[in-house]
């Protein structure tokens, strides 16, 4: 059971910066605060931070959320040693919670990730690679690993029980259209490898039910028919550039069976993929 969500028609969140940082020895950084919110994740080794006067020692595993206007400062002392990753987050609404926040006010900054620490430590590794690499499509891959991020966060800190899906947290129009693009995105990207809809669901941190009923509603294909879709036309391409054969096309595209896959191919085109080859193409 939940008692907070998220609202589809103002959700938009965007991550400004993402930061490795490794430190050892003393530091102390300025005592400060952000208008965004900012989130703080050990790696692992140690570090104490002042956190509105508050102090945190702090641990691999442990996790600090910065409200907007939320003062803090990291300590080490001589000899310790730390590696962590910085998250700054802006443009975030969630319903019953003023904006740009994830904690209710006063709340204690240290979360503790008990239910979805395995999750939550993938994915920010996951948003920090994407971020290094900075490669075509990468904003939109930042802005669904966030949205999946503070859906974690939400659960874990308001949600009660296991890892269902909490109906405040059900997605609505544009979160679904973002979803979908995640789901179309990690297709484009494995295609040729083997993907069921179980990876598919893992990829989202939703449930294979879930994601099947969201994608057709948006797409009107079941999951695994437009990754067919994509592998077929993949496929074709493949065999009109030439030099290569039916069987090669299809274990490029993910089909170890080149008879299953030819079959595949003339119920979607309406002819074998050996025509190809045949006319020259």
């Amino acid at each position: 059971m939940c008692n907070i969500g998220t609202n589809a028609d103002v959700f938009n969140p965007q991550i400004l910066y993402a930061l490795n940082c490794k430190n050892k020895d003393y530091i102390k950084t300025c005592y400060h605060c952000h208008q965004n919110v900012e989130l703080s994740y050990i790696l692992s080794g140690t570090a104490t931070y002042n956190v509105n006067n508050t102090i945190y020692k702090l641990k691999k595993g442990d996790f600090l959320i910065f409200n907007p206007g939320v003062y803090h400062e990291e300590m080490l002392a001589p000899g310790e040693e730390v590696h962590e990753l910085h998250l700054g987050i802006d443009n975030i609404s969630i319903e019953g919670l003023p904006k740009n926040y994830l904690l209710k006010e006063n709340s204690p900054s240290l979360v503790r990730l008990e239910k979805y620490g395995e999750d939550f430590d993938n994915l920010i590794h996951q948003i920090v690679a994407e971020k290094e690499k900075n490669e075509p499509g990468f904003d939109i891959l930042l802005k669904s690993y966030c949205m999946r991020l503070i859906v974690l966060l939400l659960r874990e800190t308001y949600c009660d029980g296991g890892k269902s899906e909490p109906s405040p947290l059900s997605f609505k129009s544009s979160e679904k259209s973002t979803i979908v693009r995640t789901i179309i995105a990690y297709m484009n990207k494995n295609y040729n490898e083997d993907i069921s809809l179980d990876k598919m669901a893992k990829a989202t941190y939703l449930s294979p039910v879930y994601i099947s009923k969201i994608f057709k509603e948006e797409t009107g294909f079941s999951p695994i028919n437009y990754l067919i879709s994509i592998r077929l036309q993949k496929s074709r391409q493949l065999l009109e550039s030439g030099n290569i054969s039916v069987k090669e096309a299809a274990e490029r595209v993910g089909y170890k069976d080149a008879y299953y896959f030819s079959k595949l191919f003339k119920k979607y085109y309406g002819f074998s993929p050996s025509r190809l080859i045949k006319n020259g193409k």
